[in-house]
């Protein structure tokens, strides 16, 4: 492992910014007959906020739980909220959803 100082630590610190983490899960309406579809819308309008900017980091969960996704936004709780409620599986009943400040590091991105 690397060795990581205490000076490093309080730099990468310093570097942080506000950040809001949707946490998805299944709603009352997850198994309606045409969900496939429904799904499907949502994770177009996840692209659409993707390339425009307000979605950074998309995770569906694929364990088989209620958990359905997490989001990660560079926006406020208030405005990922806003965004959320606009979600066509959330409109549906097909997702719940959660949103909750987090702070992290700009330019973090998954590995290739």
């Amino acid at each position: 492992m690397a060795e990581i100082t205490d000076e490093f630590m309080s730099e990468m610190l310093a570097k942080t910014r506000p950040y809001s983490v949707v946490l998805l899960r299944a709603g009352p309406n997850h198994d309606v007959p045409d969900v496939g579809a429904i799904v499907w819308e949502h994770g177009r309008r996840n692209f659409s906020l993707r390339a425009d900017g307000h979605l950074a980091i998309v995770c569906p969960v694929v364990d088989g739980t209620d958990w359905r996704g997490i989001g990660i936004f560079p926006g406020t709780v208030e405005d990922v909220t806003e965004i959320m409620e606009g979600d066509p599986g959330v409109q549906a009943g097909v997702f719940t959803f959660e949103v909750h400040p987090v702070i992290s590091f700009p330019g973090d991105c998954l590995p290739a």
